[in-house]
């Protein structure tokens, strides 16, 4: 039942956060059939219930869907649901990749946002063919003729063929069918060639073991067949063979421009490099697709179970997480505060959140993270360079030569009106302006930044001064020296490992003192006093004291001479010298998780 070429058309949803992808696509396939009326839910095609609950996708999802178009033929859509959030940027190359165009949708209220841009960009750069479709104009502040403009101005698109929809309503879904028939070209490929298909993506299913989905580029792939990953160089037999419409079907093959996926047995996901060539063992292709790039964990942070008992169980948990996401590396480390635990390696701070909520929710673990850290590049004075991923590993700065830190390109989209509030923010941050430009009451300012300043807070901070009206994109420009210092905190005397960072020498101060004022409200009072102080090197820079409980030893003395107080009073003393010295200090697990949660610095 393979699909003649020309009436194949494969394209994504491309869109900025909450611009209405993942309803579009609900739409498209209620309106082809895909699904009747009663499978029907919300997102169809958001299948993990933390991607429901946050309305955001965050894996790539495909569905075959058939259309009778106006001129009386039928034409097989592949669609491919992409995420519009930043950390999840390496899934929509992946899609992008399988497809010859795409349809942008943005929304009639808000116009074009900065991951708009980023997503329209790289979908330039695959050759697309691209189709504009103003959403959510039903709303009472849609202003599609303003957007229609904007998006002339801004990315440069013409927009006489760009179809006017509100996928929430269903209104022009049949123009949107029609246009993705009319101005997406079909697929090339020659039947006849040996097998070239391109892994778009897997993930584990516990039924059926590895799935992998491909899009078969020259040549055909059916059920029986050897074939050999060309990266991996790893051999497998063809089991299962088929299409989502959205709920599986299996097919005989697959040929030419179709999108599916297959089965072979394969045990782990880590088997199946994301961009590999599939070909036959017997007859393969002289020249594999030029792949992906390897994607790179850009946050690093510790992440401890609470009950130490829960290690065994952590470990598993991560091995299952990584079946699903390649993106996301683990390696063990232990810490004197918080004992045996996993340095993770993630894509930014919200893929961090996603990882720990999952483990939390699906596999019931309570967990400690540290403070999200960066990869620093060390270069030591005999000429060698390491990497650090963990601010506790930092050598003596007297084999330091110099040290240089990622910077990223960010592109800040916001009305005029927040304009002032959002420069601060970035100057603040170490930023270096680049460019600003105003269209029609929006501003897009390009900044330079350091990217340790970014993964604590930037994000959160970005938004509550813009009221939620500012969009952020960015990406990574590569390495630059920078006055780098690691900052201890010490309680009591003795060193906190799991509460140490890197931050730049000129915001060492504010910052030592900050987390000094936040230790102190966090830990309880104990019969002696207790010194935090925070620290660069030998040198203190931020204290702060908690006051010792005091039991009255004075109580039993009515009247009298003042020498007996005095002495009760000395005895106390005396004592709580002694107890300072080999008392312990009891830091609570809440202090840690509060004390690392830095979202509410001012």
């Amino acid at each position: 039942m393979t699909a003649e070429l020309s009436r194949i058309r494969n394209f994504s949803i491309i869109a900025h956060i909450d611009h209405g992808k993942s309803t579009l696509a609900d739409r498209l396939i209620q309106q082809t059939g895909g699904l009747q009326a009663r499978e029907m839910t919300e997102q169809v095609l958001d299948n993990m219930d933390i991607e429901r609950e946050r309305g955001i996708t965050i894996k790539s999802q495909t569905v075959r869907l058939d259309y009778k178009a106006s001129d009386g033929l039928d034409y097989v859509l592949n669609l491919m649901d992409t995420p519009g959030h930043v950390d999840f940027a390496y899934e929509v190359s992946r899609s992008l990749a399988a497809c010859e165009g795409a349809l942008l949708v943005v929304d009639a209220s808000q116009g074009v946002e900065a991951q708009t841009l980023a997503n329209v960009y790289q979908s330039i750069e695959h050759d697309h063919e691209i189709v504009p479709v103003i959403n959510k104009i039903d709303l009472p502040a849609a202003e599609p003729e303003r957007v229609k403009a904007q998006i002339e101005e801004v990315i440069g698109l013409d927009t006489a063929n760009a179809v006017l929809a509100s996928a929430k309503s269903g209104i022009g879904i049949p123009e949107v069918l029609e246009a993705i028939v009319k101005y997406i070209p079909a697929p090339k490929g020659d039947r006849d060639a040996p097998l070239k298909a391109m892994l778009v993506d897997s993930w584990y299913d516990p039924y059926l073991g590895v799935v992998i989905l491909v899009r078969v580029i020259d040549g055909v792939l059916r059920k029986g067949q050897q074939i050999t990953m060309m990266q991996a160089g790893t051999q497998h037999l063809v089991d299962r063979v088929g299409v989502f419409r959205p709920k599986i079907e299996i097919v005989g093959d697959l040929g030419p421009g179709e999108v599916g996926f297959i089965t072979a047995q394969i045990k782990e996901v880590a088997q199946t490099n994301v961009g590999d060539t599939i070909t036959e063992t017997k007859r393969p292709t002289a020249q594999p697709l030029p792949g992906f790039k390897e994607v790179q964990p850009v946050v690093f942070c510790g992440l401890f179970p609470t009950d130490a008992a829960d290690f065994e169980k952590l470990r598993e948990s991560l091995g299952k997480l990584r079946l699903n996401d390649a993106s996301f590396s683990f390696e063990m480390e232990t810490s004197a505060a918080l004992g045996f635990g996993f340095r993770c390696g993630f894509l930014g701070l919200l893929h961090l959140e996603i990882v720990q909520e999952r483990l939390t929710r699906e596999y019931d673990l309570d967990l400690i993270t540290t403070a999200p850290s960066v990869v620093y590049k060390i270069f030591k004075n005999d000429g060698s360079m390491i990497e650090l991923h963990n601010p506790a590993d930092m050598p003596d700065p007297v084999y330091i030569e110099h040290i240089e830190e990622p910077w990223i390109e960010a592109v800040i989209y916001c009305p005029d009106e927040y304009l002032g509030s959002i420069l601060k923010l970035c100057q603040d941050r170490r930023g270096i302006q680049k460019n600003l430009t105003s269209v029609a009451g929006r501003a897009q300012v390009t900044y330079e930044l350091p990217l340790n300043e970014v993964v604590f807070d930037f994000y959160d901070r970005l938004k509550s001064i813009s009221r939620g009206y500012a969009s952020f994109d960015y990406h990574q420009t590569g390495y630059r020296e920078g006055d780098l210092v690691r900052m201890t905190i010490l309680v009591n005397g003795e060193l906190v490992d799991a509460l140490s960072m890197v931050v730049h020498r000129s915001q060492s101060e504010a910052r030592g003192r900050h987390m000094c004022e936040r230790m102190k409200d966090l830990i309880p009072r104990h019969l002696f006093k207790i010194p935090i102080q925070a620290a660069i090197g030998g040198r203190v820079i931020a204290r702060e004291t908690i006051a010792a409980m005091r039991k009255d030893v004075t109580a039993k003395c009515y009247g009298g001479d003042i020498s007996r107080k005095r002495k009760l009073l000395d005895k106390q003393k005396e004592g709580k010298k002694r107890m300072r010295q080999y008392g312990s200090v009891d830091i609570p697990q809440e202090a840690f998780i509060a004390a690392l949660r830095m979202g509410d610095e001012g």
